[in-house]
């Protein structure tokens, strides 16, 4: 069967690992040319192409877009899914990381959506995917400024499908749960009980689990794809059910 991601040319950012990773290597194995943005690109194995960057420097990341988009000979395809984490209420995060966390996670997407228009714009099989969060949607203790961050991506993401629905550019975005990442791990190892605190996070889902990157990579490819022409201003949840299921207690025996 095939995917229509054939032939098409796929940017996708923070590439090198967890979710980027597992979507990159994805779409490759659709059959689209794929290249990665990231600080380190060298977790990206062949036939991945690596351009190093920096989504919170505009002159770097414009240089590696062009560069890819050479490279690639063109862009249909944009996954914004460079990101960094935060945990902590309104007290605790400072200043300077709520700037640092706002400038990679919107200003990011921002910033390389700026910079990939023009290629994508030249396309007909023009796809752009954020990578939000179930933080943008529910209320999560301890992830303020996360969750601000990615409301803000949300909102974003609506706006730019609104702005560029008339170019023949779609712009959806998903909203996972908590994925079993690198980043996840090192929040687990930090924990005072790692086990009990892996235990909790897979519990709150209703599947009782953590998701897993490949599970999203595979709702990002279907969104990036020429199958879901039809599919624009959208936010897709793999999140175990977390956002729209409220089970009931499971009986005690």
């Amino acid at each position: 069967m095939t995917t229509g991601l054939e032939g098409l040319a796929a940017l996708v950012t923070g590439g090198a690992s967890g979710i980027g990773l597992a979507t990159a290597r994805l779409l490759s194995e659709q059959g689209a040319n794929v290249a990665v943005i990231d600080l380190d690109p060298r977790g990206a194995p062949a036939p991945l192409r690596g351009f190093t960057a920096d989504v919170t420097d505009d002159h770097s990341l414009r240089a590696a877009v062009q560069a890819a988009a050479e490279a690639l000979g063109g862009l249909d395809i944009l996954v914004n899914n460079a990101g960094i984490g935060a945990a902590g209420t309104v007290e605790d995060n400072p200043d300077e990381q709520w700037h640092r966390v706002l400038d990679v996670n919107v200003l990011g997407v921002v910033r390389t959506t700026r910079a990939a228009l023009p290629y994508l714009r030249a396309s007909r099989a023009a796809s752009v995917v954020n990578t939000c969060s179930i933080a943008a949607t529910a209320g999560l203790p301890q992830r303020a400024l996360y969750s601000a961050s990615k409301g803000a991506v949300l909102a974003l993401t609506l706006a730019m499908a609104a702005d560029h629905i008339r170019e023949g550019i779609r712009v959806n975005c998903v909203n996972p749960g908590t994925v079993d990442t690198p980043w996840v791990g090192r929040l687990l190892d930090a924990a005072a009980d790692p086990a009990a605190e892996r235990a909790a996070l897979g519990a709150r889902q209703p599947t009782g689990r953590l998701v897993t990157a490949e599970e999203v990579a595979a709702a990002i490819a279907y969104l990036a794809s020429p199958a879901a022409g039809s599919t624009t201003g959208t936010a897709l949840a793999v999140d175990g059910g977390m956002a729209g299921l409220r089970l009931r207690p499971e009986p005690q025996p």
